[in-house]
């Protein structure tokens, strides 16, 4: 079986300059776990998970030691009201990920489930010539297992 088979479309994505607010408002519209990015060109440079919203250990420099981070910049109790403000604004290039796995349209569902499991990965962008078309989901895995398990009733 093919990715394109079971992949959802139309992709929703997001441009790199958008603002974080802009792509939580988007995200919550749809009801979004996460949402390519493309460049100018279209072309995908990253992706942007709920994950990368919220507060993440980083290591301090030079130390053993990790300290809170929300959005890439250090939590105090008193700044933070204005790194939220701040997040408002920010471009949702400067907190997405850009290590990002896809999938192609002719690639097999197989392959996808390994990687999907290799690296742990909750979700996979499809692309075409580096263009996202689509998007598959371990929830779009779970109906296909449901889907098959109903064909051979």
């Amino acid at each position: 079986m093919k990715v394109s088979q079971i992949m959802r479309q139309p992709v929703i994505s997001m441009r790199e300059d958008d603002s974080l607010e802009e792509a939580a408002r988007v995200m919550l519209e749809h009801n979004l776990r996460g949402v390519p990015v493309i460049n100018e060109q279209g072309q995908m440079s990253g992706f942007l998970s709920v994950s990368d919203y919220l507060a993440k250990d980083a290591r301090v420099p030079f130390t053993r030691y990790y300290a809170p981070q929300l959005f890439g910049k250090w939590i105090e109790p008193e700044t933070l009201e204005k790194i939220y403000e701040e997040a408002r604004t920010t471009p949702v290039k400067e907190i997405m990920s850009t290590d990002v796995i896809s999938v192609t349209e002719e690639d097999t569902v197989e392959k996808l489930v390994e990687l999907m499991l290799h690296r742990d990965l909750s979700r996979i962008p499809v692309v075409r010539d580096g263009v996202p078309v689509g998007i598959v989901a371990r929830f779009d895995l779970l109906r296909l297992m449901m889907e098959r398990k109903d064909e051979l009733q």
